[in-house]
């Protein structure tokens, strides 16, 4: 009988036999440290070269003994994790980046005529498998040796499934792709000193770009050069000269950040218009879009549900392994996904499961194992130290700025609706990019110029009126963490651990603060890192951490999701909830464009109208169902809530439920019981 081949998918050979990777971080363990110090006084230490130095590398064999084992767990500093493996991950690798790094199980499985989403958390894998479909990877099938498999091999391995189509029409050129990337900044200073105008006329391929620019409300900084745009300019920019291109296969990574609500779906709808709506998009209409693939990365839940066709999951570890699951239907492998068991599969990933139904033990504290909580009750916390209801007064925010003749004209005028708040709640603060929703932040903590040095609070407003400045909350206390904290904290030249030490000592004896905020968003494995070397995401929940850590009577939060994936948003939620709300009893104001996030944490809502960055008025703080319906009213969208695990889903415009929901006036329908399919029109 013939040897089994190589590459087989049937059965483990080798080195995939082994139930366990081993995965050094090459930032941790450079010459020098201590990490490389201790594995080179232990190296070869067995008798066999499970641990081999050589100058500045370090390997360790996936198959090395116990004992070896056994020390790369008590190697310094965290530069060596050993990760199992579930029994049925030993087979099917499709790519290895080299000895004890990441690999990859699996591959997305694009259809043509159909938007295919990809769904996961950061470092599973999403970048590695767009970077394969693209083209600029070559999977090596898991041999990390010579020899590679090269095409031939490649496409023979995905014989009968339609990547084999795909990949073929790679090699033979028959299919163009195109990707919009996340973005980096990288991305903006690559194009430093051009014009928008410029690049998109470049990118113009299809003819398309007067169309797309009015689409995407991009006529105003089309004269503009790249690094003057805002997040939400820049992102509009860059779906914009992918739209712009003529290729057969769209790639886009992350859509969704910088963008508000309207834009998000207003995008959303560009994206399927490219395999949905044919006869305006191409020149053979429907023929021409059933060629064409989609596959878009996206961690907002609402927003990839309404915009997919087709999902495919990705989980395992984050910097060690990833696997992608099979081609599901959208609700089906969302929900899956967020109960974290893959049924086609037979595969529990997940030990908890994530969902947005609210029950009373997710915000209980102080009731672990010790059975002390009395002792960590926070000591601060009495009924005198109640705010009350706090009411504030209308005030208005006039930005002006200088004309060319000298004269100083207004540019953007907010009014806010007289209103009041309470301990205990969760105010979200929603409405267009534009609308003035950080100014209201900033009036609230007394960071306007006008406030500085009169830092009079709400309750005493009347003084306030007399000198013309608008009240604040600042001599209550207040936590503030600003949209964009990234650039501040980047100057801090320490780590994590000193940075939390200078801003938030005091938390960090705190037994609850510890387990309830920095192990729930794993701010503790970052304790080591230098902070300007952290990733968005990263730097996302450590200013949450910071913010929470900061004793104060009302919290000011503003768009805690940018740069987390899907599963950190919802345990970012939870934790600011339990610990703000259920611990402290404290007040929280919200920005947020997630409205899967927004709706999990809203206890009240101010809704913002207007001309976005000309005039706006914050209404009165309302009823999240009032609120949210006021807010969907005026963007023409519906949404309900799915049965099983209570996320907010976009029903199709124009389906039944849409139809329905619009007659009767329920933009934001809460009870949904209905079993409903994902093509429900």
């Amino acid at each position: 009988m013939p040897p089994k081949s190589a590459h087989s998918r049937t059965k483990p050979v080798g080195d995939e036999a082994i139930k366990r990777i081993v995965v050094i971080d090459p930032d941790k363990c450079k010459p020098n440290s201590a990490a490389f110090g201790y594995l080179k006084r232990y190296a070869k230490g067995c008798g066999k070269e499970c641990i081999r130095v050589s100058k500045k590398l370090v390997v360790v064999s996936e198959s090395a003994c116990a004992t070896c084992v056994s020390r790369c767990k008590q190697c310094p500093g965290d530069a060596i994790s050993v990760v199992k493996l579930p029994s049925n991950l030993t087979t099917d690798t499709t790519h290895k980046y080299g000895p004890n790094s990441f690999k990859i199980h699996g591959l997305p499985v694009p259809r043509p005529g159909h938007v295919l989403g990809l769904l996961g958390t950061n470092g599973t894998g999403k970048s590695t498998a767009l970077s394969i479909l693209l083209g600029r990877i070559k999977p090596n099938l898991g041999k990390v040796t010579a020899p590679f498999p090269d095409w031939s091999d490649i496409v023979t391995y995905y014989r009968g499934s339609d990547l084999q189509n795909y990949f073929s029409g790679i090699l033979e050129n028959k299919l163009r792709v195109v990707i919009k990337p996340q973005l980096e900044a990288s991305f903006a200073k690559r194009l430093s000193g051009k014009k928008v105008r410029d690049l998109m006329e470049a990118r113009d391929e299809r003819k398309i770009m007067d169309r797309v620019v009015k689409d995407l409300e991009l006529g105003h900084c089309l004269d503009r050069e790249v690094q003057q745009l805002s997040g939400g300019e820049l992102q509009r920019f860059a779906v914009g000269c992918t739209l712009c291109r003529d290729a057969d296969v769209y790639m886009f990574d992350e859509i969704s950040s910088f963008l508000d609500v309207k834009q998000r779906l207003r995008v959303t709808e560009m994206l399927r218009d490219l395999v949905h709506n044919g006869k305006e998009e191409w020149p053979n209409g429907e023929l021409d879009a059933m060629k064409k693939y989609v596959i878009v990365v996206e961690h907002d839940l609402a927003i990839l549900d309404y915009m997919s066709d087709y999902v495919q999951c990705l989980y395992g570890q984050s910097g060690a392994y990833g696997v992608v699951t099979s081609r599901s239907r959208v609700r089906n492998g969302i929900n899956q996904f967020l109960a974290g068991y893959i049924a086609a599969d037979n595969m529990r990933f997940r030990s908890t499961e994530l969902t947005f139904k609210v029950r009373s033990t997710d915000f209980q504290v102080g009731n672990d194992d010790d059975g002390d909580e009395d002792e960590d009750a926070d000591p601060d916390k009495k009924p005198a130290d109640k705010i009350g209801v706090i009411k504030y007064p209308r005030m208005k925010k006039v930005h002006s700025r200088v004309s060319e003749d000298g004269k100083e004209t207004a540019s953007f005028t907010l009014t806010v609706e007289p209103g009041s708040f309470r301990d205990g709640e969760v105010i979200a603060l929603m409405g267009e990019n534009g609308t003035g929703k950080t100014t209201f932040m900033e009036l609230l903590a007394g960071r306007s110029k006008e406030q500085r040095g009169k830092e009079s609070t709400i309750g005493q407003h009347a003084n306030a009126a007399k000198e013309g400045v608008n009240p604040s909350l600042a001599a209550l206390g207040v936590a503030y963490k600003m949209q964009a904290q990234s650039p501040k904290m980047r100057k801090f030249s320490g780590t994590v651990q000193e940075i939390m030490e200078r801003d938030i000592n005091m938390a960090l004896g705190d037994r609850l603060f510890r387990l309830l905020v920095i192990k729930a968003l794993n701010v503790d494995a970052l304790s080591d890192l230098k902070v300007s070397s952290l990733s968005g995401g990263e730097m996302q929940r450590l200013a949450i951490t910071l913010c929470l850590g900061t004793p104060a009577r009302v919290y000011l939060i503003d768009e805690p999701s940018a740069g987390l994936d899907c599963e950190q948003r919802i345990i970012a939620a939870k934790v600011m909830k339990r610990w703000i709300i259920n611990h402290l009893g404290r007040n929280c104001f919200l920005v947020e464009h997630d409205f899967v996030m927004a709706a999990a944490m809203a206890d009240r809502v101010i809704v913002y109208e207007g001309k976005p960055g000309i005039d706006c008025v914050a209404r009165s703080p309302t009823s999240v169902a009032d609120g949210f319906n006021l807010f969907l009213k005026n963007l023409d969208v519906t949404f309900r809530r799915d049965p099983i695990n209570f996320r907010p889903r976009i029903n199709k415009k124009w389906s039944r439920k849409d139809r329905m929901q619009k007659k009767a006036g329920e933009y934001y329908l809460f009870d949904d019981d209905e079993e409903d399919e994902d093509d429900d029109l």
